[in-house]
């Protein structure tokens, strides 16, 4: 669902992958009108992983919900021609681009030569233009060395790309902030903003680049534990599992008062002389408490657990699978507000999240389902660019843009196909 504070905004988009597919869904999701350009026929990740059956790719439909989709073919000199007029339409809604394709026609100084107010992102992997995606720049963190049981042997991967996240939203704050000044004074932006950079700079905000910059000691694998505090995962009586963080100091007298541990942990304390009420001893002493609060887990079943930790006000979590959060966890349901039931082509009935963000008194507006390869094209060369009929028909025929009839999945009819079927392919 999404918002209006981005209304009168049309940003144009050049993407793959996810940092840039994703700040232009977020910009979409606050308003703007995200026009995202691709291949006739598709780019390089229009079929990625995972697909339904038929052919339609859940990651390309989710990434680009709520945009229009033009197609073009900038082999052609007149296909580029069209998609820099496309960006550098007059008017107080356009020229900004959005992109991690970087190419010469493309480039800001040239753009801004015919638009000086032009406003482009480029997202890059490294700040000298070098490639890098999520899984290098996350190698070189250190994180793999202490994530789970992670060494500089045997690193652990996670499987969440964290740091395309982080620049996705980056992106979107630092285009929203150079829209929002060249609507006070008319100027212009060339943002670029390097994968690598959102992670290390994250980092420097996390400490764990001062910590290293100053020498100390570097930080050892964990397992599930907390770094710095008592947070540790647990097993019920009936087989499921738990987390539980006791990171504040009301956190922790929380979970002391849901078991029942005052008086143990007062002995421990007095006999260790330690205070668990501070965090560096509550890290330091996690093995000791993890006994105690282990064993009152272990033999109570997960809703007598969630009783008392729910009336005490325990911060913790049920693990689940992410078939199990769709199937049973409030959360991710109707009866969220940021969450819809739509449509996709090709995909089917699903629900669909719209903007997380909450805005008091503002009525959201409905999540439209990814588009086609080229639903838009029409629409947009006469809205934008007011090319009347007969030329748009023209580029047609001379193969320069493509509508929807274009799209592989409606060629094949595999996107009916897939919808009948529901068949997912992973």
């Amino acid at each position: 669902m999404t918002y209006g504070l981005l209304a009168g905004t049309r940003v144009i988009e050049s993407s793959a992958f996810i940092a840039a597919p994703l700040c232009g869904l977020t910009l979409a999701q606050y308003g703007a009108d995200v026009i995202r350009f691709d291949l006739i026929g598709g780019g390089i990740d229009y079929r990625r992983l995972p697909m339904m059956q038929g052919g339609r790719s859940i990651y390309w439909t989710s990434l680009n919900k709520g945009k229009r989709s033009i197609a073009l073919d900038i082999r052609k000199a007149e296909g580029r021609d069209l998609l820099r007029a496309l960006i550098t339409a007059p008017g107080p809604d356009g020229g900004i681009l959005l992109t991690n394709i970087p190419t010469a026609f493309l480039a800001h100084d040239a753009l801004s030569a015919e638009r000086p107010d032009l406003i482009s992102c480029t997202i890059e992997g490294n700040a000298d233009g070098s490639t890098a995606v999520d899984y290098t720049v996350n190698c070189a963190t250190g994180y793999p060395m202490i994530t789970g049981t992670g060494s500089r042997e045997h690193p652990v991967n996670h499987a969440l790309p964290a740091w395309d996240l982080a620049c996705a939203y980056h992106a979107a704050f630092a285009m929203a902030a150079a829209i929002g000044r060249r609507r006070v004074c008319g100027q212009g932006a060339d943002l670029r903003l390097a994968l690598s950079d959102v992670a290390f700079s994250a980092m420097s905000h996390l400490g764990t680049v001062t910590e290293a910059s100053l020498g100390m000691p570097e930080r050892r694998a964990l397992g599930n534990d907390i770094y710095g505090a008592f947070g540790r995962d647990f097993p019920t009586q009936d087989h499921q599992r738990i987390m539980v963080a006791a990171v504040s100091a009301r956190q922790w007298q929380a979970l002391v008062a849901a078991c029942g541990l005052g008086d143990a942990i007062a002995g421990v304390e007095a006999a260790l002389g330690v205070s668990y009420a501070r965090e560096e001893d509550r890290f330091e002493g996690r093995d000791i408490i993890a006994g105690m609060v282990g064993r009152w887990v272990a033999v109570r079943s997960l809703a007598a657990v969630a009783e008392s930790f729910d009336r005490c006000g325990v911060c913790w979590g049920r693990y689940q699978s992410m078939a199990d959060l769709v199937r049973r966890d409030a959360r991710v349901s109707l009866s969220n507000p940021i969450f819809s039931e739509i449509e996709t082509p090709g995909v089917g009935a699903h629900l669909a999240a719209g903007a997380a963000a909450r805005l008091a008194d503002e009525v959201r507006g409905p999540t439209r389902a990814a588009p086609l390869l080229g639903e838009h094209t029409d629409a947009v060369l006469s809205d934008v660019l007011k090319l009347p009929d007969h030329a748009i028909a023209a580029l047609h025929d001379r193969g320069i843009v493509a509508g929807p009839d274009k799209d592989p999945l409606v060629q094949h009819g595999t996107a009916a196909c897939a919808k009948r079927t529901g068949a997912l392919v992973t």
